[in-house]
């Protein structure tokens, strides 16, 4: 939660006068004003990237981004999150790293004259196939809702085939956080549910922002709710 403060400042002209004499009121008054914007303008800043950095959506969005009649009556949203914007990037990694490669390829061979298709072609290609990719998972991080209420823990995913999964508190036996080496370069981590009878876990929160948080979270609404 960000919370700011507001204090009264003088900012006329005459005021300026009257506290640092005359001919000094605008020239100081351009300075506080001048100030006063940088402060205000590195705090909105530091507040947006702070909200960036936590990836939770407004309450207005909730009905939005949840499926309809997915909450019971009473059903009160502890938290809920989306996967980090890196998500699209990382998520992507493997299919753009093998389209630069094709991309070498495709100019090496060119360069040799051992295909008949113009270098402005072949990188045109590389360009769309990345584009579509990054695309395509742009859609999949869009679908991804992960939301811890007072009962369930509830994971919503898919694009053209939108995937629920749900579970009372009570059946979570316990939670891991893990971090592979693409999210620790991030900050980002993968938060996952055991439940009772099965040999594993069920479900996951991927690449999540500060997922050490988010899993404290967890276990705070079960050791309270369940």
């Amino acid at each position: 939660m960000v919370t700011t403060a507001s204090n009264r400042h003088c900012t006329s002209v005459r005021c300026h006068r009257a506290r640092n004499g005359p001919g000094t009121g605008r020239r100081s008054w351009r300075r506080s004003a001048t100030a006063r914007g940088g402060v205000a303008t590195g705090a909105l800043l530091a507040a947006a990237e702070a909200d960036a950095d936590l990836d939770t959506p407004t309450s207005s969005q909730s009905a939005a981004m949840l499926p309809a009649r997915l909450l019971h009556g009473g059903e009160v949203i502890v938290l809920m999150i989306k996967p980090s914007a890196w998500f699209i990037l990382l998520g992507s990694l493997g299919t753009l790293v093998g389209v630069g490669i094709g991309l070498a390829a495709g100019l090496g061979l060119t360069n040799l004259d051992l295909i008949t298709v113009d270098r402005r072609d072949v990188m045109m290609l590389a360009i769309a196939a990345a584009a579509i990719r990054l695309f395509w998972q742009f859609l999949e991080w869009l679908s991804r809702v992960y939301v811890l209420t007072d009962r369930r823990i509830i994971r919503v995913k898919g694009v053209l085939r939108v995937e629920v999964f749900e579970t009372a508190l009570k059946n979570i036996q316990h939670t891991t956080a893990l971090f592979s080496l693409s999210e620790r370069l991030f900050g980002l981590g993968t938060i996952q549910f055991a439940t009772a009878g099965t040999a594993g876990h069920e479900a996951a929160w991927t690449k999540v922002s500060r997922p050490l948080e988010v899993n404290q979270i967890v276990i705070t609404t079960l050791n309270r709710y369940r």
